[in-house]
């Protein structure tokens, strides 16, 4: 690879330059008029020139027109051999130009030829495939789903799957499932390309970082034969979607800061208004993309200080600065984020298996729903039946079946609890606490419920009443357990119940949808509650439901949603759908509960923050057994330990070169401003691998290795620029002839090492069957380095 445009080449280029100038300058400048010898023979004697000796003035005539003749063939050579720079400098610029070209292209071929290589296979649903391709299908159907992230990636897929063909009818329900006939390959292709966008952005972000071509090659040739970003830009996820807007989002970042000497230009906003975009998007796939956000963040933040710091700026000029960053990086990109949802909720305007998740006035506007439209009695009364919701986000409906809590965990009476899903288990019916309907109840008038009564609810499935005693919760062992209780509807004085309107009186009624109440326990006085906690298998996995002492708790609010009663007459809800606003606070709500409530699915592999970086285990995408198609995501390991070890050397390296600067040590001004630009550099870098990286282990929730991914990038990032740091810096050690050659020599050796690794683990990526790493026929035998990894 071509070092033209090595530190050293344009430390020449500076010469040039100076060399330039000098010479332009010099023949710039009017020579003083001088007299040549022969006149100075001139004398002026009373106002008359005298005229020496004939002998002597043709001796120095001579003299004088020789003198004259040197002058000026020195000042046309001085004038041709600055042309001689000038054109010199040209010429290495556009050589520059070439090899920057040649390199960026070799990058693209690269990309694509490793990212497309067996795309199609294997022909069967890979790993989390299963969610986001059903999702996908959503989008096409338009049904809605819930989903722990923002919807800007499935909602692509999904497009993308449109787009190709894809009808939206295959179910993905688990991986493994053949594909058959269906247009799937749309949906990959798509992820595969944006995927590969990633390795591009790369190369571009470290030339604009650091103006060499060798650390931009070495950092994308990192990512390109890194098998973990293979294996996640060849299948329909959104991983390659996210690594692509948030390397996007940086490239843009540095390139606009790199026009700081244009302000306010025509390239100056564009690059600025395409960072908030790319910000934008990377949130809008997930929330982790806030780590972009506060990586740009930092950095325009430190932008301004410097701006604050030069006095020749006028406040209305820094104040014109600021709000050019508020408005491209927080306004706009609010505003697409916004956009974004916007377009969401018009696509999935039909009823699905999410709506149990959100409340009924937010169910009240899908298509479908028993509540789209809907026409119900509007005051609950006794007799009527009902389904109780919990108001919390993300809350479940009061549920139950005809299964016991197991022995040890209180009575074995039936469980309770809260399900997310419609279903005919949630229905109960409304009676007072001292009666149990009949015929004759028909024959008086109907008598509404009230704030203050007391009243029993019977599972209609079960013909059990909701029931509470002091037994200790099965998960929540300071809150009581609550059962169903009881034969036909007839159980004991457990079963009791009263009415608490939230901000009711005497005489209030409790109304459907609108009204929030709390159901107390009238022996124990502790109130039906519901919150987060699932219950184990023998459970169902559903959500537990609890008496709990402390009736102040949030999670204790429940409202009626659907409710059925034909003694009464039915009114319109159409007035209960919400705004845009409230829909858009309620769905983020309801993401971030799902979120941080996330757990591992049975026999599923999780890992922990720590395990990331030294590539402690990977990922199942695709089979087990050796007659299995089998895909693996881990890292290529050389990659991974090389790049956890340039990190730690550059952090050696960044405290002795602020060593070298505090204690005023003497450094040559192209080596300064070399060290200036790697060190600046690297520590951008650095500071984007520790924030989206670090704040994993402030989490509780469910964590994967591709988490680290993100982070990754920006360690490739940085070992590029390392590497061809301590290449260049081999000058301090050998001549200066042997420079270049060791240049090349260590690149060489080092895309000979990354490449020939890429080599051997890529069936990885690719895909294998037949016996595993241990058998000494596997075509991966001797490189399980580390008894976790799993292939």
């Amino acid at each position: 690879m071509n070092s033209d445009w090595s530190s050293q080449q344009l430390q020449k280029r500076r010469e040039d330059d100076g060399t330039k100038s000098k010479f332009t300058n010099w023949t710039k400048v009017k020579p003083k008029t001088k007299k040549s010898p022969a006149k100075e023979l001139l004398t002026t004697n009373g106002g008359k020139e005298s005229i020496a000796p004939s002998k002597n003035r043709t001796g120095l005539d001579k003299r004088a027109l020789s003198h004259d003749s040197a002058i000026n063939d020195d000042c046309d050579t001085h004038v041709n051999q600055s042309e001689s720079m000038v054109m010199e400098r040209e010429r290495i610029h556009v050589q520059s130009n070439m090899t920057n070209t040649f390199a960026f292209a070799m990058v693209c071929l690269l990309t694509f030829v490793t990212r497309f290589h067996k795309l199609d296979e294997p022909d069967h649903i890979c790993w989390d495939e299963t969610h986001f391709g059903k999702m996908g299908s959503y989008y096409i159907n338009r049904t809605f789903f819930f989903d722990v992230h923002p919807p800007l990636g499935k909602m692509l897929i999904g497009l993308s799957g449109k787009l190709s063909g894809y009808d939206g009818s295959f179910a993905f329900d688990k991986p493994g499932d053949k594909y058959g006939d269906t247009q799937y390959m749309g949906m990959r292709v798509f992820c595969c390309l944006v995927g590969s966008s990633i390795v591009p952005f790369a190369y571009l972000s470290v030339m604009e970082l650091v103006h060499s071509v060798p650390a931009a090659f070495l950092a994308a040739m990192l990512i390109v034969f890194d098998t973990g970003c293979l294996t996640l830009s060849q299948y329909i996820l959104l991983d390659p979607i996210l690594l692509c807007f948030i390397i996007g989002a940086f490239y843009c970042q540095i390139k606009f800061q790199s026009l700081s000497d244009q302000p306010f230009q025509q390239a100056w906003w564009f690059w600025m208004t395409a960072t908030g975009i790319f910000l934008a998007c990377a949130f809008s796939v997930k929330f982790v993309g806030l780590f972009i956000i506060l990586l740009v963040g930092l950095l325009t933040a430190w932008d301004l200080w410097r701006l604050l710091g030069d006095l020749t700026l006028s406040k209305i000029i820094l104040a014109k600065h600021l709000m050019a960053r508020v408005t491209c990086l927080i306004l706009l990109p609010a505003v697409v984020y916004i956009g974004f949802f916007a377009i969401h909720f018009k696509v999935l305007n039909h009823s699905g298996s999410g709506d149990g998740f959100y409340s009924s006035s937010f169910q009240s506007q899908l298509i479908g729903n028993s509540l789209y439209k809907a026409s119900m009695p509007e005051d609950v009364a006794y007799g009527s039946v009902i389904t109780l919701k919990n108001t919390r986000a993300g809350g479940g409906l009061l549920h139950s079946h005809w299964h016991l809590y197991p022995e040890g965990l209180g009575a074995q009476q039936q469980q309770i609890t809260a399900y997310t899903h419609k279903d005919d288990n949630n229905k109960w019916l409304v009676k007072r606490f001292d009666h149990n309907p009949d015929d004759e109840d028909f024959k008086h008038p109907v008598q509404f419920v009230h704030h203050g009564d007391l009243i029993r609810l019977e599972h209609v499935a079960t013909q059990r009443n909701l029931h509470s005693h002091m037994e200790p919760a099965p998960m929540s062992i300071r809150h009581q357990q609550v059962t169903c209780y009881g034969e036909n509807g007839t159980g004991d004085v457990n079963d009791i119940w009263q009415v608490e309107i939230i901000g009711g009186k005497t005489g209030s009624v409790v109304k459907t949808v609108k009204t929030k109440l709390k159901l107390i326990h009238y022996l124990t006085g502790c109130a039906l509650h519901s919150h987060s906690k699932t219950l184990p298998k023998w459970g169902w996995e559903q959500l537990e439901v609890t008496c709990n002492p402390y009736k102040r708790d949030k999670n204790t609010l429940w409202n009626v949603e659907d409710h059925i009663n034909t003694r009464l007459p039915n009114s319109s809800f159409e007035l209960f759908k919400p705004s845009f606003v409230e829909t858009l606070l309620e769905s983020h709500a309801v993401m971030l509960q799902g979120n941080s409530g996330l757990k591992p699915k049975e026999g599923e592999v999780t890992s922990r923050p720590w395990q990331w970086p030294i590539n402690y285990r990977g990922q199942r995408f695709s089979g087990v057994n050796e007659s299995d198609f089998r895909v693996y995501l881990l890292g290529n390991p050389v990659i991974w330990w090389g790049n956890l070890t340039v990190l730690a050397l550059f952090c050696v390296l960044l405290c002795l070169w602020a060593l070298w600067e505090q204690r005023g040590c003497v450094t040559q001004p192209h080596n300064k401003e070399r060290n200036q630009r790697m060190f600046g550099a690297g520590a951008i870098l650095v500071l984007g691998w520790a924030l989206h990286y670090l704040p994993f282990y402030l989490m509780g929730r469910v964590l994967y290795f591709h988490h680290y991914f993100p982070a990754m990038l920006f360690n490739s990032m940085l070992s590029g620029i390392v590497l061809d740091f301590l290449l260049q810096s081999a000058n301090i050690f050998i001549s200066h002839r042997m420079i270049q050659l060791c240049h090349h020599g260590g690149f060489v050796f080092i895309m000979g090492i990354i490449s020939y690794s890429f080599y051997r683990y890529s069936p990885l990526s690719y895909g294998m069957t037949g016996p595993n790493a241990n058998n000494s026929t596997s075509v991966m035998s001797g490189l399980k380095w580390m008894d976790s990894w799993e292939f």
